[in-house]
């Protein structure tokens, strides 16, 4: 099996290297590399496809009937000329201006990036959705950076498209980017783990699904693996509509979709601003929405929204100048009026949307009455790579059961994470699951819960009880961390570092399935076998209005919190768990080693003085 962490990280080392030696800026170095994945991704599907073709291919005179385009088409697949093959261009002589090369139109041409140009104008003449789309600014790149970078995607693991390698490289490629593009302020991408949660409540099947801020195409890719994993084809259930101002951002949405085998349909450019423009006449008519908009945007002209509609609420406040302040509550109602009888949308917006007064406020007040917000997540700081902002997930449901018709769910996630780095959190796999758990108790879903609690129970590989799972895990890397630090301390100096780097990866193996056991068993002590309750800090659900609450003592309406929407404001906050540490004797111990801290700098800095003496200096 192929450990795809470390290619994704192997491959990004090269390439980043590289971009390094160029003095090329990220900015400058995006769009080309992630269009060279795209070319080694179309080569191994066209392989990959032609081998299907020639399976039940005839023979003339002994000789197999050559592919061609039609054959591809006929498969809904890539046809590649040869130019555009990608061991054509790794097997080109060094000397591009001996070779004799012309491009499309006949030209001569003198350099490996004209042939990698070329190249991309050969397959977008195969596909209409590809059109102006892949980047052809390779005679930036000298023959060596290029000839490197072929060299570089040319690993034979990214031959397994079934498993969506290539899927998972850009990925990870498009994210190192939007972190290191920070001056781009990260607009065009949504962090993954935001997303697979938005994607896992809203819960795609088929139908009609809409982005009209799609950046570089995330809802589209996690949809369609969502769709995919349920046993469906996402091309033939799911129609994916797209709107992108920036035709940049575009480009990469457009490309992230063909490197993971999906089409749709997006607009970019002037026509393509959501805020004036319902570019592909879909109003009313989406199974699904999903989005993270720009928030807070200001100066938007309100007699231009008006007139795009899709308002159902009124406009948010206009100012003396005729502008909208905040966009946050045009984007919200836009979300909702697309919406079909029985659609679901799932969106990120700025915090303070949630409490937000004035005309804001009214729309909320109006929005809550139709009983179609579904649930509202509060996600916590450092979730975005260029931001340290907290956001809100919102739900809408248009098609919700009656048992929850009056009522809404409120889930307080600010304090659930895993930190990557200093400036990074996410939800992990099992997070995700988790939270997903929540929102399937609240729906009455109760067959998805067990099912997770199955699934843990598989990959533990036991059916003790979770908690009793977690001590014994926990135990264990007591242990082997005891043996690690004996073992190494025992070791030959030369074979220490061998010796460590073996108990590490012990260790990494045995934390990640604590792990695993630590997520089931939070799971497990707050909902048992499968009853939804409301948990104090995390969960909360509430009723839309007074009148939906009616004489339930213990319940809370939104309308008695002034149609508030911060889960905050409902959840409360959980009682702080006592460690067992005694605090003053934990102050003690910190002064004390502060004090040897102290000392041991003292010493040092003696140490250097002196050394600096005897040299003269």
């Amino acid at each position: 099996m192929i450990n795809i962490r470390k290619l994704e990280s192997e491959l990004w080392e090269s390439a980043d290297l590289l971009r390094a030696g160029s003095k090329l800026t990220s900015n400058q170095y995006c769009m080309p590399v992630l269009g060279l994945i795209f070319l080694r991704y179309a080569y191994s599907r066209f392989k990959m496809v032609e081998a299907e073709i020639l399976k039940g291919r005839p023979s003339r005179g002994g000789r197999v009937m050559p592919v061609e385009a039609s054959d591809f088409a006929a498969k809904s697949a890539l046809y590649l000329p040869k130019e555009a093959q990608y061991d054509y261009l790794l097997n080109l002589p060094e000397n591009i201006a001996d070779a004799g090369l012309v491009n499309k139109d006949g030209h001569k041409m003198n350099s490996l990036g004209e042939v990698v140009n070329n190249a991309m104008q050969l397959i977008e003449e195969q596909s209409e959705q590809l059109v102006g789309v892949l980047p052809k600014s390779y005679t930036d790149f000298s023959d060596e950076l290029l000839s490197e970078l072929l060299r570089i995607f040319n690993n034979s693991a990214l031959d397994e498209v079934g498993g969506d390698i290539i899927g998972r490289i850009y990925e990870y490629f498009l994210n190192k980017f939007a972190k290191n593009i920070a001056s781009d302020d990260g607009v065009f991408f949504t962090p993954k783990s935001l997303v697979k949660m938005i994607v896992n409540i809203i819960e795609p099947t088929g139908g009609v699904l809409l982005d009209p801020a799609c950046g570089s195409g995330g809802m589209f890719i996690q949809s369609g693996d969502f769709v995919n994993a349920a046993g469906m084809n996402a091309n033939s259930t799911m129609t994916f509509y797209g709107q992108e101002k920036v035709e940049y951002n575009a480009q990469l949405c457009l490309m992230n979709m063909a490197v993971h085998g999906l089409a749709g349909v997006i607009k970019s450019g002037d026509e393509a601003n959501s805020f004036y423009h319902d570019a592909h006449n879909l109003d009313g008519s989406c199974d699904y929405v999903m989005a993270n908009p720009p928030f807070n945007v200001d100066k938007v002209k309100a007699e231009s929204c008006e007139s795009a509609k899709r308002l159902p609420f009124g406009m948010p406040g206009v100012n003396k100048n005729k502008e909208v302040g905040n966009g946050n509550y045009l984007w919200i109602s836009y979300f909702y009026s697309y919406l079909n009888e029985k659609g679901r949308a799932g969106f990120v917006m700025a915090s303070s949307a949630t409490d937000s007064q004035g005309k804001d406020k009214d729309i909320r007040e109006s929005l809550v009455k139709t009983g179609h917000v579904d649930a509202m997540i509060s996600v916590g700081n450092n979730f975005f790579y260029t931001k340290s902002l907290p956001c809100s997930l919102w739900f809408f449901d248009k098609g919700k059961a009656d048992a929850i018709k009056d009522k809404v769910l409120f889930i307080d996630a600010r304090n659930y994470y895993t930190v990557v780095d200093r400036t990074l959190n996410e939800w992990s796999e099992w997070q995700l699951k988790n939270m997903n758990a929540i929102v399937w108790l609240y729906r009455g879903e109760i067959d998805k819960y067990n099912a997770l609690l199955d699934e843990y129970r598989t990959v533990l590989g036991s059916d003790k009880p979770f908690a009793e799972q977690v001590h014994e895990l926990s135990e264990k890397a007591k242990v082997l961390r005891a043996e690690a630090k004996k073992a190494v301390e025992a070791a030959d100096r030369g074979d220490r570092k061998k010796t460590q780097e073996e108990y590490d990866t012990k260790l990494a193996e045995l934390t990640e399935v604590l792990t695993v056991a630590k997520e089931a068993n939070w799971l497990y002590e707050k909902f048992g076998d499968g009853e939804y309750h409301d948990i104090l800090g995390l969960c909360k659900v509430a009723y839309t209005t007074d009148e939906a609450k009616g004489d339930d003592k213990d319940g809370i309406s939104i309308e008695e919190k002034g149609w508030s929407l911060t889960p905050g404001a409902y959840v409360g906050v959980a009682p702080v768990e006592d460690d067992g540490v005694d605090f003053e004797e934990r102050m003690s111990e910190i002064h004390r080693e502060l004090l040897s801290l102290q000392a041991e700098s003292n010493d040092l800095m003696d140490t250097i003085s002196q050394n600096m003496k005897e040299m003269g200096l």
